[in-house]
């Protein structure tokens, strides 16, 4: 298998392993710049599918972007009904994706072969809704929603996958709004198509109409040979429903393929229709209450006054000194210590407080953010008062990235204070600092 030759090994048995870690069988299908194999975990044994991607082809054709914020996405996004990917690894020429193995295949197998019943479709509906939403919660926008890239498990659950077209907040423009025109023309919302400013969230609820009518129907609402007058119907919202469809599907439906996105339904407003809610069950990513290892219950769902996200992609390249991955896609990175943990951003905030009192620091709150603190040393060093920023980012719901970077002082003094005061004083919420290979307890 020429695609992990450059870190598999073949054992007497004829198997080929990758990183000591995977069995790879046969291969389950092929893109332009991957291919995706079966593959047997060797110490669970659990079934994951394993995408290979050359580095050489996604970089001649510029798509390093797509890469990494599928990446970053797919680690934010936790829940039942998203494909979740579990491990990322690479070597010089490859990247491996080791994602969830789902056997169902694609919705779209189901769509072409006609209409669905209303309560099947409706199944897959607050499926779709309820994954969509949890993205949202996260900040992330899908922007390619569509049956071909929506999958089935074993049970006949949806699984939303292929996240390399979404969005995360840091791709908004000052106008706090998406401009790349991307997705499939017959799913995207006229806003999209527009080629203006547009929410991509709201655009993912008319992808989602889309979904549902098709779901109904077995056809699309907007349809025309000239791709241009398909346009058209689209920017008036002009369709026609079946006979079969029922009263309350085609209210719910008018609700959100309106044109004007600010007139569109919302999520929230969609989840509480009658006809949603019939039969509806609240996957338990909704319900789950965790407790970290500080012994703080912590939401699963971000909430308002939760730290910003941690671009996942580079906290994966960071933290693993192993499979670096930064210096790939990257042109520059985030200078400064870092660790991970495992306690809630304010049980952190609480240690850095304690510890700078212990230090002789003075320590203060950043007015624009409550989870970035400056901790300013009182004696004068080489370069004047040592003077240290402290921003905690959530990378998942039950892990936080600590960043530490120098904002004056002395460089050398900086280390110091790092290696010989920070590590210690901090050791018993570090789960691991940047570049170690091994987990603090």
């Amino acid at each position: 298998m020429e695609d992990c030759a450059d870190n598999c090994h073949v054992s007497a048995g004829g198997r080929n392993i990758i990183f000591g870690k995977y069995e790879i069988g046969r291969m389950l299908g092929q893109g332009t710049f991957a291919k995706v194999y079966y593959a047997r975990d060797l110490v669970t044994s659990e079934s994951v599918a394993i995408k290979v991607i050359k580095k050489d082809q996604v970089r001649k054709e510029g798509l390093m972007d797509q890469i990494t914020r599928e990446i970053s996405v797919m680690r934010l996004v936790r829940h039942p009904n998203v494909v979740e990917l579990k491990e990322v690894m690479a070597t010089k020429t490859k990247i491996f994706f080791v994602m969830e193995y789902v056997t169902g295949g694609e919705l779209f197998a189901k769509v072409v072969k006609g209409r669905m019943k209303e309560d099947v479709a409706r199944k897959y509906f607050q499926q779709l809704i309820s994954a969509v939403d949890f993205c949202h919660s996260r900040g992330v926008s899908h922007r390619d929603l569509k049956p071909e890239n929506l999958l089935l498990d074993e049970n006949g659950d949806l699984k939303v996958s292929d996240f390399g077209l979404s969005s995360l907040p840091e791709h908004l423009r000052n106008d706090g709004l998406l401009h790349t025109q991307c997705g499939t023309p017959a799913y995207v919302a006229p806003e999209v198509l527009r080629r203006k400013g547009y929410d991509g969230a709201k655009a993912d609820i008319w992808s989602c109409g889309i979904i549902l009518y098709v779901l109904l129907a077995g056809f699309l609402p907007f349809q025309d040979e000239n791709i241009m007058h398909m346009y058209k119907k689209i920017f008036k919202a002009e369709y026609e429903y079946p006979p079969w469809f029922s009263g309350e599907a085609r209210r719910l439906i008018s609700k959100i393929l309106i044109v004007d996105p600010s007139s569109r339904i919302t999520i929230p407003a969609i989840m509480r229709t009658p006809w949603f809610l019939k039969g509806f069950q609240r996957p338990l990513a909704f319900s789950i209450k965790e407790t970290d290892d500080c012994g703080i219950e912590t939401e699963i769902t971000k909430s308002k006054s939760a730290p910003p996200f941690y671009n996942a992609f580079e906290f994966i390249s960071s933290m693993s000194s192993g499979f670096d991955l930064s210096n790939m896609f990257e042109s520059k990175r985030k200078s400064g210590s870092l660790f991970t943990s495992q306690c809630s951003a304010s049980s952190i905030i609480n240690k850095l407080e304690s510890v700078a009192k212990k230090l002789n620091y003075k320590i203060s709150k950043s007015k624009q953010n409550d989870y970035k603190v400056k901790m300013q040393g009182m004696s004068e060093g080489r370069k004047g008062k040592l003077s240290v920023t402290v921003e905690i980012f959530e990378a998942a719901p039950e892990v936080a990235v600590v960043q530490f970077s120098k904002s004056a002082g002395d460089t050398l003094e900086y280390k110091k204070f790092c290696d010989d005061d920070v590590r210690p004083a901090l050791k018993d919420i570090v789960w691991k600092w940047q570049g170690e290979d091994h987990i603090c307890n």
